[in-house]
């Protein structure tokens, strides 16, 4: 699983101004991550604002997604959900033509026992053909995978290779570290802190950031998988401050944002989301005059 080495990006899903998908948008944010170096997508994660998308719009998505991507890179679906027999189903469903993995988030609002996460990850996983990798993002989901139960899940089924981690908890990192197969995939779920994790050992990331800054993102990221920590921590310092302001906010508004001041989409939001204020907006602006991108 060493394509899911280096740097992912989660794709912003851009909107035109009367809130339908700007695929013409799509392709040129597309185009501008791979051109940027990045190792591969994720289609429809949280930073695709999925739970905003209708079930037509998002196999719209996929589909155009799988199709500009072209095999230039590998291709990851977000599919989650917190109705684990609807998951299941929409998972049997999915093109392993299209697609290399599979990104599921765990069960949200329900909030189950690692039990009931356990179960709902098992039910996954069995009614998968592709290779999957859990999402750990108590911030959003409001339960935590806790790493007793991502290590069970991890020894038990061979086609769950993975888990991206955005839970902050670097007591939680250490125990999955310790003791996880040699072969799973430990990715960072958090832009400020990608540099830490690798130091730690994980493989990568799954970045937000990552659409706006690709070259400069995969490059550090790159550095960082290389051991060249000291070097890495300039691009790592100098993206503190406009990550910072991106995030500020919340997500995808301010990345949006970012990519309306590149000219790479607009900055468009379906509601309950709005766009950020002016204030972010310039701070986001002066970072990126810092750094001679605008």
């Amino acid at each position: 699983m060493n394509k899911f080495h280096g740097t992912g990006v989660a794709l912003v899903t851009p909107f035109n101004t009367d809130g339908s998908v700007a695929f013409n948008k799509l392709q040129k944010l597309i185009d501008h991550t791979i051109n940027g170096g990045v190792d591969y997508l994720v289609s429809l994660g949280t930073t695709g604002e999925t739970a905003t998308l209708s079930i037509i719009e998002r196999t719209e998505v996929w589909n155009f997604t799988s199709e500009a991507v072209a095999g230039r890179i590998p291709l990851v679906a977000g599919v989650g959900g917190n109705n684990t027999s609807e998951l299941t189903q929409q998972v049997k469903n999915m093109n392993g033509n299209q697609f290399d993995a599979i990104l599921s988030v765990s069960p949200y609002y329900n909030k189950p026992t690692q039990e009931g996460i356990y179960q709902h990850y098992k039910a996954v996983s069995e009614a998968s053909d592709l290779p999957l990798i859990l999402y750990n993002v108590p911030g959003r989901t409001g339960s935590n995978i806790a790493s007793e139960t991502t290590l069970r899940l991890a020894h038990d089924f061979k086609n769950i290779i993975g888990i991206k981690e955005a839970s902050g908890d670097f007591d939680q990192f250490n125990k999955i570290m310790k003791d996880k197969p040699a072969d799973f995939l430990f990715i960072s779920g958090d832009d400020p802190i990608a540099l830490q994790m690798i130091s730690m050992g994980a493989v990568g990331i799954i970045s937000v950031i990552g659409n706006a800054f690709p070259s400069i993102l995969s490059k550090m990221i790159q550095m960082c998988l290389d051991g060249n920590f000291s070097e890495a921590r300039f691009s790592h310092y100098s993206l503190i401050e406009v990550t910072r302001h991106i995030f500020a906010e919340g997500n995808p508004a301010g990345v949006k944002a970012t990519l309306k001041l590149l000219g790479i989409c607009g900055d468009t939001v379906r509601l309950p989301l709005v766009n950020i204020t002016e204030e972010t907006f310039e701070s986001i602006a002066q970072e990126l005059n810092k750094l001679n991108l605008i």
